[in-house]
Parts: C-alpha cells; structure tokens; sequence
C-alpha cells in the first residue's frame, strides 16, 4: 500500500518536518504524511508544464466542482453565489470577525478548541466567552445552559463553531447543532462553523453541515472548508467560504479585496478540481488507514501505556490524549515528550483551560512512524517511573 511509504519531508521546507534535531518524530501540525492521489500530481504537473504561472481567477469549472462534493457528500444543494474564498481557514476568519464585530464585543468558543481561534478574537480587541466543553468518561458534551447565558450576554455578537471538533474529534449531531442555532437565531449570534475536518469521519459518524441543518440556518451562518485537510494540500492555500446571507457575503468580500487576499495561488484552482471530481478513491483509502492506525494506537496504549487515556475521536486525523495519570505537571507534559521521548505532539494547554494535562497526537502518517513514536514514549515514561 502507497500509504504505508515512508516519504522523506525534511528537506521540502515543510513547517511539520523543519526541525533541527533530526531525530525528533513530529506528529503535531495537522498535514498528513501521505502522498496526495495521483489525479492531483497529475493536474498539478500539467499546470506546472504550461509554465506561465501568473495571476489566477476561478472559473465554471472551479465553481461546479464545488457544487458536485457538497451535493454527492452532504446531499446539500449549493447556489453558485454563496461560494467565497479565502487563501485559509484562519485569514479568513479573522476578515470575518472584522465584518462582524467590533472591539468590545464578545466571541463564544468551546474549549478546548483550535488555538489560533484566541488570537484571531484577540485580535479584532473582542472578549473571548469560554463555553468549556463537559468531559467524562463518556467523552465530551455541549453545555446548553452555559451556552445560552453566554449568547443572552448583548456584547456577543459571534460563536466560533468547530465542527467536527478540533481537538476533541466529536462529530456533532443533528439535534446538538440544532440546539445551538435555535439559541444563536433567539439571541442574534451570527454562528462561523469551521468544518475543516468534516470529510475525515470514522465508521459510523456522518458530519452534518451546520448550515444545512435548518433553513432559518442559512440566513446568520457562515461555513468554512476546504480540500486541503481533506486531500493533503493545505500548501495550495485555498479554503472554500459558504455564506448564504448576502449582506455578510458582500462586507466580506470588500474586505479580501481590499487586503489583496482574493485570488488563489497558481496550482489551487486545478488542484481542487482534480481532488472533488476525482479524489474520492483515495479518500477512501486513506480514511480505512487512518481508522486502522486509530485502533492502533487505542490498543497499544491500553496495554502498554494504560496511564494515557485515549479520547477516541470520531473524526478528524488527530487524537486527544488524557495524560493526567501520568502525573507529570500540565506545564512540563509537553516537554518531557520532546526531549525525552523525541515526539514532538501538539501541547494541550494551547487549547485552552481544558487541556492541561492533555497532548494531540496526528495519526495521519505509515505505521512504521507511528510505532516508533509509540515505543520511544512508551520508553521514556518507564524510564520516568523507575527513576
């Protein structure tokens, strides 16, 4: 199996592998160690070929590829209009946020939450609202009644959905989004659903546009995705902004404009085509690999690294992990794996109040990396408890 190829990284400028001790394993940033499906080298390489590499626009064909992912996987209906653009999930939020609120006014996240979400409310001066998310042994939950309080407050103007969530991996249903749009619609909270993750679900869990769910939705939501967590080319930094109410669309778009932000880089427009018309064989493939290595991972904790607990996502690349037992302090949890295991992970207390004590794990590479890492922890935690 081509996923299972090790492909070296550490010399393609790549933000994950760039690392000076070359030893070290990186399973943080959220990219996968995959080769991307041939479909997209082969529309890449003839776009390369032709040699000019100018200014780019979208096209019908752009717009129709679009159309035809979010009608055959999420039997959603798009008009041409709402589609927008933004070169990432995170620049584009921030322009949103700038539409949207001014300083003073209040943002609502549940935490823990994909990090850059704080410095992009922080940014536009707005308070960040903390509606932690309920963790027991049954996994996380949406605190409705926190929820409400917060979106009563006349300060708030946004809730930042992350959907699926990033870290915590659960995959919303459709009465919890439900929930939460009725709240948002009685109270005036414009909602931005981040669905980055949305087309990377495990057996038995379907992601369900917020948008979608509801058609009074449309009118106070905005949906941000993008084939690049989905199809490994987040470099081609082109993200796909849905937003049906043409007020918000408009203010929106003067704003890219004016930041220079509204055209794709040279390969994105071909990329994309070729991973929506062409890419789902290999989706498949990879997402059969990533729920292997997740079984994976759960099975070889448990038996050999009980103390770390796994919080199994049912979506997304990544794992959340309990490392409380293990009884290493929050601030010092990242660390040690660093230096005495050499695995880089993403530090939990970045996400928030509710992570401390927790690391993310990318599962998202060959087997062969991932049992490495799983050993030298396992390794470096023995050596810990026997000193």
């Amino acid at each position: 199996m081509q996923l299972e190829k090790f492909i070296d990284r550490r010399k393609t400028h790549s933000v994950k592998w760039f690392i000076e001790d070359q030893d070290i394993i990186p399973l943080c940033i959220a990219d996968m160690d995959f080769q991307v499906s041939e479909e997209i080298v082969s529309a890449i390489s003839q776009k390369a070929t032709h040699g000019i590499y100018g200014y780019s626009t979208f096209c019908a064909r752009y717009y129709d590829a679009v159309e035809y992912w979010w009608k055959t996987q999420y039997d959603w209906e798009l008009k041409r209009e709402w589609i927008s653009f933004s070169p990432g999930i995170i620049p584009g939020m921030n322009l949103l946020l700038k539409a949207l609120t001014k300083p003073g006014d209040a943002v609502i996240v549940q935490d823990p939450v994909y990090y850059p979400f704080f410095s992009a409310i922080q940014t536009q001066g707005c308070t960040i609202l903390h509606n932690s998310l309920l963790y027991s042994e049954d996994g996380y939950k949406m605190d409705f009644e926190d929820f409400e309080e917060k979106a009563a407050q006349p300060e708030t103007k946004v809730f930042i959905l992350c959907s699926p969530h990033n870290p915590v991996g659960r995959v919303w249903t459709h009465e919890e989004l439900r929930r939460i749009g009725e709240i948002c619609e009685k109270h005036g909270v414009i909602v931005i659903s981040d669905e980055m993750h949305g087309d990377l679900t495990y057996p038995g869990h379907k992601h369900i546009p917020f948008a979608k769910v509801h058609p009074d939705h449309l009118d106070f939501s905005i949906t941000c995705a993008a084939p690049s967590k989905t199809f490994n080319i987040a470099g081609m930094q082109s993200s796909i902004f849905l937003i049906p109410n043409k007020e918000i669309r408009e203010h929106y778009e003067t704003l890219l404009t004016g930041f220079g932000l509204m055209r794709p880089n040279a390969f994105a427009v071909e990329g994309t085509i070729a991973a929506y018309y062409k890419g789902l064989p290999w989706l498949q493939e990879v997402k059969e690999y990533l729920n292997a290595n997740l079984e994976y991972v759960c099975t070889y904790l448990e038996e050999h690294i009980p103390s770390i607990k796994v919080v199994k996502p049912e979506a997304t690349h990544l794992i959340w992990l309990d490392c409380r037992e293990l009884g290493i302090p929050a601030d010092e949890l990242h660390t040690f794996f660093l230096e005495k295991a050499g695995v880089r992970l993403d530090e939990g207390m970045k996400f928030g109040a509710g992570g401390q004590g927790f690391e993310r794990i990318n599962i998202a590479c060959p087997r062969e990396v991932l049992t490495e890492a799983l050993l030298r922890m396992k390794a470096a935690i023995k050596e810990r408890e026997t000193c």
